[in-house]
């Protein structure tokens, strides 16, 4: 059960700071995740179990962006849109090849598979594969390499096989 007092405390955090998003996850499988971009408001997840229907009627303020409940294995691409936006999932360092001066993982009109390995972000000295969730065309590439990266930041921008 989650203590909409804590949800909502999390709202007021995120609404008053720079941050774009965050998401929280407990050691008992749960992950809360909040954002103030169009693309991925009122999105509320959980890990174990599916969507409850109250979830939404529960919000905690008409102004907050938390609106509804999903299960954790839905995306968050744009409706009625064949593009998804590839986001970093933690803050660290990004970087487009496996070493420097090596073949970049992947290049702008690139097809590229579900899967595949698309760029190394760097976060407390471990280096972390990110992994393409969908195939596709390469459209953009919005990440500098050996440069910082904030979580929710879009690295690249997919134009989805349909």
């Amino acid at each position: 059960m989650i203590d909409l007092r804590y949800v909502k405390k999390l709202l007021e955090m995120l609404d008053e700071s720079a941050v774009d998003s965050m998401e929280i996850s407990s050691d008992k499988g749960m992950r809360i995740r909040l954002s103030k971009s169009p693309t991925a408001r009122g999105v509320m997840q959980y890990a174990a179990a599916p969507a409850p229907a109250a979830a939404s009627a529960t919000a905690p303020a008409a102004s907050a962006p938390v609106a509804a409940a999903v299960p954790t294995a839905a995306a968050a691409p744009v409706a009625a849109s064949n593009h998804t936006d590839v986001k970093s999932p933690m803050v660290g360092t990004y970087y487009g090849a496996p070493e420097p001066g090596a073949k970049p993982y992947v290049t702008v009109g690139q097809q590229i598979k579900k899967g595949q390995v698309l760029c190394i972000i760097e976060a407390m000295k471990i280096m972390n594969e990110i992994e393409s969730e969908v195939s596709g065309t390469v459209l953009e590439m919005n990440a500098t390499d050996a440069h910082p990266v904030e979580y929710g930041q879009v690295l690249f921008r997919v134009a989805t096989n349909a």
